[in-house]
Formats: C-alpha cells, sequence, structure tokens
C-alpha cells in the first residue's frame, strides 16, 4: 500500500447508537430507572469511511441524516477525520436515524432501530456525486439503503471504471422479510462480502441445507461477481474466484466487544484494494482490522490505524516463522 494517496467512496447508512443501562427492561406500560446513557456515530457510512481513512485514504460519505441536533455531532465528527461530507446531506423532513439499546443487569438486551433520513436516499444522490465516483479508486456500498439507490450506484461506478465493492446486506424495504431476489447489477460488482448465511440466502441454497461455502461462492461468481468474499466470524473467510478459492483465517485476538468488526473489515479492504488488486492480500488486511476492533470497547474509537494493522500482520508472520 505505497504510493499515491488512494481515493475511497462509501455509501452506506448513518444513524445515531444509544444505550441505555437499567435494572431491567420494562414490559407494556412499564417504566424503569436507567444507570447510565452512551451514544455515538455509528452506521455503516461513517464507520466504514473512518477506518478507510485511517488506513491513509482520500475517503467521501454519501449518506443522509437529519437536521436536527444530532447533524452538527455527525459532521464534527467526521470532520475529525478529515471525511469529506459535501455529499452527507441534511433531511429537514426526516430525524437521523437512531438505534436504541437497553441494556439491564445480567447483560439482556432489547432494543429498536428508526431508520431515519437512511430511507430518503434515492438514485438522485448518488447522480449528484458522480464526479467524485468517477475519480475514486474504489466505491464501497453497504446494501441496508433502499435498493434503487444501491442499483444506481453500481452503474455509475462500472460506468466509469471504479472498482465496485458491495456488501449485500438487506435493504430497509426488505427489513422484516424474506429475502427478496437481488438485482442483476449487484453481480457486476468486482467484490460481494456478504457472510456465510446471506450467500446461501442469495445463491437458494439455504433452504437445502448446503453450507458449502466454497459451492455457494463459485454461484456468484457463476452469476458474474468477479471476487466473492464469504466472511465466517470466528472461521475467518472463504475468497472464492475463478482462480480458484482460498480460506483466509481469523485473527486470535481477546475478543471484548465485536459491534463494528464487520464495517471494520469492509472500510480496511476496501482501502488496500484502491491501490492493489490482490483480494487475498485485502481480506487478509480487513481481517487482520476486523480481529482488533474487537479488542476494544466503543465503535469509531475501537477502530485500528494503518500501522496498527501492519503490526498485527506482521506479528503473525513471525509467529509462522517460528
Amino acid at each position: 500500500m505505497k504510493g499515491r494517496t488512494p481515493k475511497v467512496i462509501v455509501i452506506g447508512g448513518t444513524h445515531i447508537d444509544m444505550a441505555i443501562r437499567c435494572t431491567q427492561i420494562p414490559s407494556i406500560g412499564q417504566y424503569v430507572s436507567g444507570s447510565a446513557l452512551s451514544y455515538a456515530i455509528a452506521g455503516p457510512g461513517p464507520i466504514q469511511a473512518v477506518q478507510a481513512a485511517l488506513c491513509g485514504c482520500e475517503v467521501s460519505l454519501i449518506s443522509k441524516i437529519g437536521s436536527g441536533s444530532f447533524a452538527k455531532m455527525i459532521l464534527d465528527g467526521l470532520a475529525e477525520y478529515k471525511i469529506n461530507t459535501d455529499f452527507v446531506q441534511c433531511v429537514k423532513a426526516k430525524n437521523t436515524g437512531v438505534h436504541v439499546t437497553m441494556v439491564n443487569a445480567e447483560g439482556e438486551n432489547a432494543g429498536c432501530f428508526y431508520t431515519g433520513a437512511n430511507s430518503a436516499m434515492v438514485p438522485m444522490d448518488i447522480t449528484a456525486a458522480e464526479e467524485i465516483i468517477s475519480e475514486a479508486d474504489v466505491c464501497l456500498m453497504h446494501g441496508e439503503l433502499p435498493q434503487d439507490t444501491i442499483v444506481e450506484a453500481i452503474r455509475c461506478a462500472v460506468l466509469h471504471g471504479t472498482k465496485t465493492i458491495l456488501d449485500p446486506a438487506r435493504p430497509l424495504e426488505q427489513k422484516g422479510q424474506e429475502s427478496g431476489e437481488l438485482p442483476a447489477e449487484y453481480f457486476s460488482v468486482d467484490v460481494i462480502i456478504p457472510n456465510l448465511s446471506e450467500a446461501a440466502d442469495i445463491t437458494d441454497q439455504a433452504s437445502a441445507g448446503v453450507r458449502n461455502g466454497r459451492l455457494i461462492g463459485s454461484d456468484l461468481i457463476a452469476r458474474g461477481v468477479k471476487h466473492a468474499v464469504i466472511t465466517m466470524g470466528k472461521r475467518g473467510c472463504l475468497v472464492v474466484d475463478r482462480n480458484g478459492a482460498d480460506h483466509i483465517p481469523a485473527f486470535e485476538v481477546e475478543l471484548v466487544n465485536q459491534s463494528g468488526r464487520g464495517d471494520a473489515f469492509n472500510g480496511a479492504l476496501a482501502a488496500y484494494y484502491a491501490i492493489e488488486d490482490d483480494i487475498r492480500g485485502a481480506v487478509k488486511f480487513a481481517s487482520a482490522a476486523g480481529a482488533l476492533t474487537c479488542t476494544k470497547f466503543g465503535l469509531i474509537e475501537a477502530l485500528p490505524t494503518k500501522a496498527d494493522i501492519i503490526q498485527l500482520l506482521q506479528n503473525q508472520d513471525t509467529e509462522h516463522e517460528i
């Protein structure tokens, strides 16, 4: 990852993550006292953008937030990492998305997710950002947005020869529903990053009980994807393309909090892939980033720097030599 500064575009939802600690989770009609409150900038958009920035990239975020008090918090927070927020639009008619979690004394939790301004993302928001997408090395997209917006983003990036990475999370309009068939454009990306369960659903192999990652990955490649990166948690990742299938083991670290692991993985992968076409090297780099994120509490504050990631990779190589 040497040379010029790579440019990464991140398209993903933004929300505020709020957690309330209470003695017990209230039932219907019941009110309880909370003992602690925390809130932080969250969502795949900001977290992936910050991770790419920490890896040395010039990053622009395309997202939507409300125009209330959270807007300044989000924009100021992203500015600390020198992320271009020219295309983070404030929507007057909606509030910023919020994820509220209540945690009781036993560590059990319950929550509610309000999508807010994320649901207002439209294809025109992508068209407005066409110039920066055309100038980018990589366009990283998270599927938890209106599907037609993701489709337009893929079309725009492909048209301009910008590398494309897609996390095919279920779109907002399908939340709480059975997964629907994905648009053909989803299979024109360079890299698709589903977890094993999502990949099985996408390829219609879940109902048959098939959990053969290589077979599922080969199906994604046959549909047009250049590289399929199937994440499998503590079992690592499987990279499948026309050159074959390779397993990338997970890094062994002391787990503290896994909430930002996937977004750290995606952001770091985009940063590496923006410079090198070596997808297996990118996945190993991204796996190290995801693992390091799990060793700290928090979301953005838990993300590792490029130096941290390289150090973990070097330590692992040294252990293998011994």
